[in-house]
């Protein structure tokens, strides 16, 4: 990191953001006395403290609140003009730090991997949470989410097919089990379910020919990661509630069956958002238009297979 500068702006800003030197260390890729370095000499040389610190936390001064209120926006326009810059070169290039779920990382892996590929000079920084945060003041370029889950302050690209749910069970499970026909029959089974970021349980959904019905199951397994969810589904622990995507290996495997199909219709598509300011990154708008490059070659019809007439055979 430069002691002097940009450097020591960045600084202020990440720790300002994570309330951490440790955290905005991490964020910044360099060691924790480096940042701690460049925030000292900058309050050395403006003469003031801009953090209160504890052993335990990290808090901005009131001069601190001023000096960053003021900074922030500045070395924001110095950053789109750097990138305006910077689209000029032949090929992007730079880091994009992008945030989104652990199940929305997993479905889009092959757009990234694809376009690291085509853009062997850009590098992708990806932060999965299950909250939804604010990518602008957490210095995120992008988030993917959901569309009802993006903020409406944001310019959205959707992409992917529409997402749905699938409730599960193993074999075993429903060789003991008569499988639920409707979600009101779900009661006479055990559930595994689900707890959000803030939380908060969550009910699971469903809709049929306009009935829609939330159901908060019965069950002895409370977990908050897909992955371990279906773990208890193998095992045979109860039903389980997640999308098609993490359920499909399964599926197709016959380790779990699916039930209530018709009472799980399509929900929304994933988006890529991210703030409608002035000058989107030269990065940004490549991972953008491979999107939208995606999703037209999705539409386009499939050519129909030719059909060769064999001749008949002579009398």
């Amino acid at each position: 990191m430069k002691t002097s500068g940009l450097g020591e702006l960045e600084a202020v800003l990440a720790v300002s953001r994570r309330r951490s030197f440790r955290a905005a260390a991490i964020e910044l890729g360099v060691s924790t006395s480096a940042l701690s370095h460049a925030v000292a000499a900058l309050e050395a040389r403006i003469g003031v403290r801009l953090f209160n610190r504890t052993t335990r936390s990290v808090s901005l001064s009131e001069a601190g609140e001023q000096f960053v209120a003021s900074v922030a926006p500045a070395l924001a326009t110095i950053r789109d003009a750097i990138e305006q810059a910077g689209s000029f070169r032949d090929t992007p290039s730079g880091t994009l730090r992008i945030n989104t779920s652990t199940g929305a990382a997993n479905q889009v892996m092959p757009l990234f991997i694809a376009f690291l590929q085509r853009y062997p000079e850009m590098k992708i920084d990806l932060v999965t949470e299950g909250r939804l945060i604010d990518i602008v003041v957490d210095g995120f370029d992008a988030g993917i989410r959901l569309a009802d889950s993006v903020p409406q302050d944001m310019i959205a690209v959707p992409f992917g097919d529409a997402q749905r749910f699938a409730v599960v069970g193993s074999p075993a499970y429903f060789a003991e089990h008569k499988r639920p026909r409707t979600p009101a029959e779900l009661n006479a089974h055990r559930c595994i379910r689900t707890r959000m970021p803030s939380g908060a349980i969550y009910q699971w959904e469903f809709e049929r020919h306009g009935e829609t019905v939330r159901f908060d199951g019965n069950g002895a397994l409370t977990l908050d990661e897909p992955g371990l969810m279906l773990t208890a589904a193998r095992a045979g622990l109860g039903l389980t509630y997640l999308t098609e995507w993490n359920v499909a290996a399964d599926l197709k495997a016959g380790t779990l069956v699916r039930v209530l199909e018709d009472w799980t219709p399509p929900l929304d598509r994933l988006c890529l958002y991210y703030p409608g300011r002035r000058n989107v990154p030269a990065g940004l708008r490549a991972l953008i238009e491979m999107i939208r490059e995606a999703a037209s070659a999705q539409s386009k019809p499939k050519p129909k297979p030719k059909v060769i007439q064999k001749p008949k055979a002579r009398k």
